[in-house]
């Protein structure tokens, strides 16, 4: 009987402005959203699990999400892909520089309460949440998941958004109820910015993110671009075996640079393989190591559509720095 991987997500239709694209006059169009942690989660998971995807997904791109995911091995039960009638997410990303964007939305699947998502969560044996529109959970259901007697790791990235705007970008923000969030998640990830709208300040080079323990995370990943990442994981934090692990901390340099690579999703498939690092027995250090040259491989691609493909091909990339789970 295979493991259990669920990943709470929105798939969404991406049309991306890199600076090349905005050179060139015309975007990239491609699946994006809870794409990148799929692929990625399929092509690092530990032997033994599969994926189960959780997701609302608008009838006007159902049919293209079963397609995309027969592309991906690994996928499990399908029963969590819920069609709606809203239409599916639809999103602009423009780039003003190397690594940071605007982004703006259109359509807008709801998210879960806690009496529709319960039942597609028997069963699993860990939990991965991407918040990729900001509202897949509401504070009252994210509340839940911090009983469940499994390992639950949250990118909370699109929770420091505001709401989709007609005319613009959406824009960065303040996380209300912050600490209340913080309490739903044993492991929580976020980039640089996002730490500074949640602590008041940014992460110092060279510290780690422990003040977020004080809130009841047992381990913290602040994602650094193409510096690394730093963590700090508290011996509370423990795979689904229920092992512990010593406490650790320290920030890992990037493994690579990739000059001219599309960081789009980058964040996700880092988070997915960090995850699924630590699933799989490596210490922190090792599961950040890994992600970090998932990543990069990541940045060779273009895009969700293919990505699982492209990961799959290049597994050496992580696998010859002897971190492999």
């Amino acid at each position: 009987m295979p493991r259990r991987l669920g990943i709470i997500g929105t798939f969404v239709w991406d049309t991306v402005w890199t600076l090349a694209d905005q050179a060139a006059g015309r975007p990239f169009e491609t699946w994006g959203g809870v794409s990148f942690s799929i692929a990625s989660a399929a092509a690092t998971r530990p032997e033994g699990w599969e994926i189960v995807p959780i997701a609302h997904v608008g009838r006007d791109l159902l049919d293209g999400v079963h397609a995309h995911l027969d592309t991906v091995d690994g996928i499990g039960s399908r029963g969590g892909i819920v069609a709606v009638e809203q239409p599916n997410n639809r999103v602009e990303l423009v780039y003003t520089d190397e690594a940071r964007r605007g982004e703006s939305m259109r359509g807008g699947v709801p998210g879960w309460t806690w009496d529709e998502l319960a039942p597609h969560l028997e069963g699993l044996d860990a939990l991965y949440v991407n918040f990729l529109s900001g509202w897949e959970l509401d504070l009252p259901t994210a509340r839940h998941l911090r009983n469940l007697p499994i390992p639950v790791y949250a990118d909370l990235h699109s929770l420091f958004l505001g709401p989709p705007r007609p005319d613009g970008p959406r824009e960065p923000r303040r996380l209300p109820d912050a600490d209340e969030w913080l309490r739903c998640f044993r492991a929580v990830q976020v980039n640089e910015e996002e730490y500074e709208l949640l602590m008041g300040e940014r992460l110092p080079p060279g510290e780690l993110p422990s003040p977020l323990h004080a809130y009841g995370v047992e381990a913290a990943f602040v994602t650094l671009a193409g510096a690394g990442a730093a963590f700090s994981a508290s011996d509370a934090f423990s795979g689904p075996d229920g092992s512990m692990t010593e406490t650790h901390g320290g920030c890992v340099p990037a493994s690579l640079v990739v000059e001219g690579g599309d960081p789009t999703g980058c964040g996700d498939v880092w988070g997915a393989a960090v995850f699924c690092g630590l699933l799989g027995g490596l210490p922190p250090r090792g599961a950040v190591e890994r992600a970090n040259a998932v990543a990069a491989a990541k940045l060779r691609h273009r895009g969700g559509s293919g990505l699982f493909e492209h990961l799959r091909a290049r597994r050496g990339e992580w696998t010859c720095a002897g971190v492999d789970g």
